[in-house]
């Protein structure tokens, strides 16, 4: 218990934390007023921008700073070298046309290189970074105006590659974790499919750096096994989900009610990269005999934008995504989930 206690008040204190769980940053799913519960709770609030561009990253921020002093990050994707795969392209657009007619196109995505400026100007108290790392001068110019980085890694090789490269914590992201796979290679995310109480010993024996636990933890039982295996603090997600603040869709919600862990599945549907979502007849349509692979990423996540936008019937409205502690998910404000995890992780610790 000691260690642990160390541990967690080194890192409380370095990031201005009265307990050490975090938000994960859920692109689309993180409004300002989860992010504020959760900082007001104790934790570090989060928005995930990888969709966002600087007037939206500027405006999140703003929003957050009205309603809470305490500690946020912002997280993005590190671009994923361009794919040409025009075959693929067509296949799936053409399978999409099984569900009606496309809308237009959407609007160009964000420019990386003005998202990390937009990140900078906001000053938060963490950028991190999932699917890859910064580049040597970002992570000084981040460090030279007080910001951490916290690097999401699934594997051992790659946590040690975002240590030297600056990182000051490490996300140890396991295959349980709902939404996008955080794997620097997205060829390789299938076969990066380590539960965390696997991944998180075999980081924290070989990590410098802190070690913050991702992936099924969804109450204090969660927290506690996280933090007794050596992480300094824990980054939950779905299990702030189905609370008000979070204000997701009602059919998305709803479906995060009581789903079993193995019913939680891997899929590329969504955005060509791949992620663990509801198992939706859109999402298992993408596996029938016959069906084409989805496109990569990022022409998959155009593709589906087009199809929500057009004529279609049976496409998702949103991103269905779901780790596999999706079942203890509870309708509660943030704040009150937040805080009942904390006491149930202290009361079992001692």
């Amino acid at each position: 218990m000691a260690a642990v206690q160390r541990h967690v008040t080194e890192f409380c204190d370095r990031f201005g934390l009265q307990l050490p769980i975090l938000e994960a940053p859920m692109a689309g799913a993180c409004p300002p007023e989860l992010a504020i519960a959760v900082a007001e709770a104790g934790g570090m609030g989060a928005d995930g921008v990888v969709l966002d561009p600087p007037d939206r990253i500027t405006a999140w921020v703003e929003r957050f700073r009205a309603g809470s002093a305490g500690p946020f990050q912002l997280n993005i994707w590190i671009p994923d070298p361009p794919i040409e795969a025009p075959a693929r392209l067509r296949a799936a657009e053409e399978y999409l046309g099984g569900w009606g007619t496309p809308g237009e196109a959407g609007a160009a995505a964000p420019v990386f290189a003005e998202q990390c400026e937009a990140m900078l100007d906001a000053a938060p108290t963490v950028i991190s970074s999932i699917m890859g790392l910064f580049d040597a001068a970002y992570v000084e110019r981040m460090h030279a105006r007080g910001i951490a980085w916290f690097a999401c890694a699934t594997t051992l090789s790659d946590a040690l590659a975002a240590q030297e490269a600056g990182a000051d914590a490490i996300v140890a992201q396991g295959m349980e974790a709902g939404g996008h796979r955080g794997t620097f290679d997205p060829a390789a995310a299938e076969h990066t499919d380590v539960g965390l109480f696997a991944l998180l010993p075999h980081l924290v024996d070989r990590i410098r750096v802190p070690v913050i636990a991702s992936g099924g933890i969804a109450d204090g039982r969660g927290v506690a096994a996280a933090l007794a295996l050596g992480a300094s603090a824990v980054q939950v997600g779905t299990a702030l989900l189905r609370s008000p603040e979070a204000g997701i869709d009602e059919g998305w919600a709803a479906a995060l009610a009581d789903l079993p862990p193995e019913r939680s599945v891997p899929t590329r549907a969504y955005s060509g990269r791949l992620g663990r979502a509801v198992p939706t007849p859109f999402v298992t349509a993408w596996t029938r005999p016959g069906a084409p692979p989805p496109a990569p990423y990022p022409d998959q996540r155009r593709l589906v934008g087009r199809w929500r936008r057009g004529a279609a019937t049976g496409v998702d409205p949103v991103n269905q995504w779901a780790g596999q502690g999706a079942a203890l998910a509870r309708r509660a404000p943030a704040g009150t989930i937040v805080q009942d995890m904390w006491d149930t992780a202290c009361a079992l610790l001692a």
